[in-house]
């Protein structure tokens, strides 16, 4: 449960716009002090230098560096949201986390508020006769200046460059594919210390114990261990929701067989075992991920849009993200502890409801742009050929399902009769070069 705060924490910091410049301001703070130090306690001429400035041309220095500083800090913030913009108006407002996490803006903003803060403390810090003894000139101090702004300014143009590349459609569904297969993997190394189990039967154990949510939010990560710890041993505790669904407060969370002497402490402890916020995260939701690229392609096949091209690119990597995670086993659904304790979570989703959620609303969407259908017929066929030994009848159903789903739209919008025929023979070819055009156990389409 510690774990599970730790990082959910970590990655509401991880998102915060605040914590690396806060940091690297007062990382500002302790080295111009140290430099003036330096500056006050050595003789000049041992002093290394860049610079040797008149007391009048340091002044000068400083207060430009510092003025031109908190200035570029403006124009990056806006640059941050014009961007975020954009990103949320052509692509999808869900797709903005992938800004919120961009380090190097993040960066630059502390590094020039740092130099901004370096700057400014050095001017407190000059000596009130500092024309009268051009000795007392911090020339350190001023070198130290000039080398941060070096700095700032080459954080300043790979920003910019990186910024320029951010705002490619093609870096954006990279980014997030990337991100979901990830989960896929932590999904396959899950499952490999698994085994399945049959679901006890709790009709015998008494009345349960019903642990509600406290607050409403969004269920974005769920501790497995902690739950299973949570409750006494030999109970069977069954979760009510899921990772990535809403919950609302009030409602039923967790059931718990039987009814425990300490029921408020065990039903804090399950709650605790749930990471519930405001927004979904990436993290054990592949479901999100693909809804990231879904919306992706609905808003470029939105008359006000109109990029077919971005939907197709959706669609194979949507491919991508499938293929694995249908020939893998989920995780089960009952999970047993070495003390008896069982946990059961129906309501995971299998691999037909991530089929169904990938492709239910695309498919409506891409039957009037016939090359936009032609690429998810043959996704679906792939992707049907690849599960096809697999033992996966319920995914075959639901991937057959969706592709005479698709051509039944296609047959209804408005398409030319060779669009028409193009998309009906990308549905019956085959894909995998080894197999023969339609064999016979291919799925049936209309």
């Amino acid at each position: 449960m510690l774990l599970l705060r730790v990082r959910s924490l970590a990655n509401r910091l991880g998102e915060s716009l605040l914590i690396i410049p806060a940091v690297m301001v007062l990382g500002a703070v302790l080295l111009e002090l140290t430099v003036s130090r330096l500056d006050r306690i050595l003789e000049p001429r041992s002093l290394p230098g860049f610079l040797r400035l008149s007391s009048e041309a340091t002044v000068q220095l400083l207060s430009t560096i510092a003025g031109a500083t908190i200035t570029t800090v403006g124009v990056v913030f806006s640059l941050l949201v014009v961007s975020m913009q954009l990103a949320s108006g052509q692509f999808s407002p869900r797709v903005l986390h992938t800004f919120f996490r961009e380090r190097l803006g993040k960066v630059v903003v502390g590094l020039l508020t740092a130099v901004f803060t370096y700057c400014v403390l050095a001017l407190r810090a000059l000596p009130e006769n500092l024309e009268s003894t051009p000795t007392a000139v911090p020339h350190l101090t001023v070198d130290v200046a000039v080398l941060l702004t070096l700095v700032s300014v080459i954080a300043l143009v790979l920003y910019l460059h990186r910024i320029a590349r951010r705002q490619y459609v093609g870096s954006i569904i990279a980014s997030i594919t990337e991100e979901t297969v990830g989960q896929v993997d932590a999904i396959c190394r899950m499952r490999r210390h698994l085994p399945p189990r049959e679901p006890p039967d709790v009709s015998g154990l008494g009345p349960p114990l019903v642990v509600s949510a406290q607050v409403s939010g969004w269920v974005q990560q769920v501790n497995t261990t902690g739950l299973l710890a949570a409750i006494p041993p030999g109970s069977v505790l069954r979760l009510e929701t899921r990772v990535g669904a809403f919950l609302a407060k009030g409602i039923p969370l967790a059931t718990l067989w039987p009814r425990p002497p300490r029921g408020e402490t065990v039903g804090r402890a399950i709650q605790a075992s749930l990471a519930v916020g405001d927004r979904r995260t990436t993290r054990q939701d592949v479901d999100f991920g693909l809804r990231q690229l879904s919306d992706i392609a609905l808003r470029s096949l939105s008359p006000a849009v109109n990029d077919p091209t971005t939907a197709i690119e959706v669609v194979v990597r949507m491919a991508t993200i499938l293929r694995p995670l249908l020939l893998t086993e989920l995780p089960p659904q009952v999970r047993v502890a070495d003390n008896g304790s069982v946990l059961l979570q129906p309501w995971d989703l299998d691999h037909a409801e991530y089929v169904r959620h990938a492709f239910e609303q695309l498919r409506v969407y891409a039957a009037p742009h016939p090359q936009v259908a032609i690429a998810l017929v043959r996704s679906l066929r792939m992707l049907w050929e690849a599960v096809e030994g697999a033992d996966r009848l319920g995914t075959q159903r639901e991937l057959e399902r969706q592709l005479d789903l698709t051509l039944q739209g296609c047959e209804r919008a408005p398409l030319l009769p060779a669009d028409l025929e193009a998309v009906r023979e990308a549905a019956m070819h085959a894909q995998n070069p080894l197999r023969q055009l339609a064999p016979p156990n291919a799925p049936v389409v209309h």
